[in-house]
């Protein structure tokens, strides 16, 4: 049976097969250790009978006002253990969490525009695309950043975005 838990530093020694993927995004230590010690409660791993890491979360809170949100920095599922239904049980830890610890408005992510079993997940978890960001993945690829209410936002306003289109210098980092 499946095991999701709260990720620990030695996990980061056993994930690197699982960042081999095109689709995943990798960050240094720094970056993974940052998000362990400000926002443990947003990061998981799903973890096999066996001890074999199966995939991730990372995620963090952030904004202002009716900003306030959880964000999605990276959910992934090593290949070996994809269609299992994996990524979307740690969307709903995540999902969860920024509901109940924290009463965000919404969760947002940035998908790459050309992911479309990604974007199908998201659609299917009640996500909709917020906006397109230009040239977001390494200056070259677009991403769609998708957002999904929250109970708090009963007017549904943080899905109601003011441009379709905008350039990465324009994203606002609350």
């Amino acid at each position: 049976m499946t095991t999701i838990r709260r990720f620990t530093c030695a996990d980061l020694f056993r994930m690197t097969h699982i960042n081999f993927d095109h689709l995943t995004e990798t960050f240094n230590m720094h970056f993974y250790l940052t998000y362990l010690s400000q926002w443990p409660d947003y990061f998981h791993v799903a973890e096999a009978p066996n001890g074999h890491l199966m995939g991730y979360i990372m995620g963090k809170v952030e904004g202002i006002g009716e900003s306030w949100h959880g964000h999605v920095t990276a959910v992934t599922v090593a290949p070996e253990y994809r269609r299992q239904q994996l990524a979307m049980k740690l969307m709903n830890i995540l999902e969860e969490v920024t509901e109940k610890t924290y009463n965000g408005y919404f969760v947002d992510l940035f998908v790459r525009a050309s992911n479309t079993l990604a974007i199908r997940m998201y659609k299917k978890l009640g996500y909709v695309i917020y906006r397109r960001v230009i040239k977001y993945y390494s200056g070259e690829e677009d991403a769609l950043d998708m957002r999904k209410p929250m109970p708090r936002d009963v007017e549904r306003k943080s899905i109601i975005s003011p441009k379709q289109m905008v350039t990465p210098e324009e994203l606002e980092y609350d």
